[in-house]
């Protein structure tokens, strides 16, 4: 007979107590502690195929060579690491309304050949076919099924017996085991559990979206992140028609992949060569903007940055910025009145990144320099010049990694100079003949040359 436990669980770290709590001792958060009913079932799951206390040796060990499943997405499978793991919980979260279900609902419809199972707790099924008409895609091997009891998941999806099962979403998901209303921390818990049992045991891929809080979390207790093999975050701005995709774990691959997506009409369209599109096409070159070359995780995007600086109207200059670290531009500012003797302090600075991206990676600094630079000075730059260049708090220009990928796709896309650290001259070991390297060790020098 199961064993029935009453726990007051705080909702926001999951931490438990055996009484009601004013306040968390563990996050803080008040009035959080929620009584709930928990059942402990005593369980033995076999999920990784070895029996309870078996000691073997390593080298005896013969795993299964499991081939991934090459998704259509070019961009998906690129995220995670060349296709999908048979048996692997991929957990995707993301703000509402920024295209968690289209992005996987896609994934379900563009999959010939491989049986799908989609469970929908937040849609009928009629409001899932017409956002398939609206994608404009078919597939005779994608069912559907709107439940949010586990059993009756599990169950379903024995009798469809599918590769890849997405569930949509995992808050909605509740077990008849535990006593506790659907979205609560030992129902995420517990559903989750026999979701990544059932994943193994079948070696059936599945799909968890997750929602997020205000903060940006995943919803539901941080060991979520732990239970899953690969956490996938959907990012971007509402008012761009830019997305994201982004790893923040994966057991299966690297975490330095990104994939970038359009939103549009008929849903969302991979971007193979997203350079092309970041960069606004200019027919005359203006006083403010640079083109920075980046990288988000291992790709090489060129990216542009727009400055403008103007007098203050105001005792207190204005500082806003927009994708990127507004501490780190207070730094480079400091650097450019410290250093170059730019009176910066009774100027308004604003500075953006164009199509909505948030860029953290220090090798734009040069770009972003010498945009404030220009539009200080209104001179612009010439249009087929590009940056890439860490700047120190003494002025110097610091070297970046994989220098040589920065101006491959610099040089690809046409650009005829490219400015970077004289520390990056030793790791250059091909000869580039379409683009000019100029190699630059101070910020200084560097804005005398551009600007005198």
């Amino acid at each position: 007979m199961a064993k029935t436990k009453t726990l007051y669980v705080c909702q926001q770290c999951g931490s438990s107590a055996v009484k009601w709590m004013g306040k968390c001792p563990s996050c803080g958060a008040w009035n959080s502690f929620v009584e709930e009913v928990v059942e402990k079932v005593k369980s033995n799951p076999n999920v990784h195929g070895v029996k309870d206390g078996e000691i073997v040796a390593l080298d005896s060990l013969n795993p299964e060579v499991l081939t991934r499943l090459v998704t259509p997405d070019e961009e998906l499978n690129r995220v995670l690491g060349g296709g999908i793991v048979p048996g692997s919980v991929i957990l995707l979260g993301g703000e509402p309304g920024i295209g968690k279900s289209t992005i996987l609902l896609q994934l379900a419809l563009e999959c010939k050949g491989i049986k799908l199972l989609y469970v929908s707790g937040e849609e009928s099924l009629n409001q899932i076919k017409l956002r398939a008409n609206r994608v404009g895609l078919t597939n005779p091997d994608c069912f559907i099924v709107a439940e949010t009891v586990l059993e009756n998941i599990l169950e379903a999806a024995k009798k469809v017996e599918p590769d890849i099962i997405i569930v949509d979403s995992i808050q909605t998901v509740s077990s008849l085991e535990i006593d506790s209303s659907p979205g609560s921390i030992p129902q995420i818990r517990e559903s989750t559990a026999g979701l990544i049992q059932f994943a193994k045991k079948s070696h059936t891929a599945i799909f968890l979206i997750g929602h997020i809080t205000k903060e940006g979390y995943i919803a539901g207790p941080k060991i979520l992140e732990h239970m899953v093999d690969t956490v996938l975050y959907f990012e971007g701005d509402r008012h761009y028609n830019y997305r994201i995709l982004r790893t923040m774990k994966n057991r299966f691959g690297s975490v330095a992949e990104i994939g970038i997506y359009e939103m549009g009409d008929k849903g969302l369209i991979p971007i193979k060569n997203p350079s092309e599109i970041l960069l606004t096409t200019r027919n005359e070159a203006l006083s403010g903007i640079s083109i920075a070359a980046t990288l988000e995780g291992i790709r090489p995007m060129l990216i542009e940055i727009q400055a403008l600086v103007s007098p203050s109207p105001y005792s207190t200059p204005q500082r806003t910025t927009t994708g990127f670290d507004a501490k780190r531009l207070s730094m480079l500012l400091a650097v450019l009145e410290k250093r170059c003797g730019m009176r910066i302090n009774i100027y308004d600075v604003f500075l953006n990144i164009a199509g909505g991206l948030k860029v953290e990676e220090p090798a734009i600094d040069l770009a972003v320099v010498t945009s404030l630079a220009s539009s200080y000075h209104d001179i612009s730059l010439p249009m087929d010049c590009c940056f890439a260049g860490e700047i120190g708090l003494s002025g110097e220009i610091r070297p970046v990694n994989q220098i040589e990928t920065r101006i491959s796709e610099a040089e690809k896309l046409g650009f005829k100079t490219f400015y970077l650290s004289s520390y990056n001259k030793k790791s250059i070991s091909r000869k580039f003949d379409g683009i000019q390297l100029v190699f630059v060790d101070t910020v200084e020098k560097l804005l005398s040359e551009l600007f005198s």
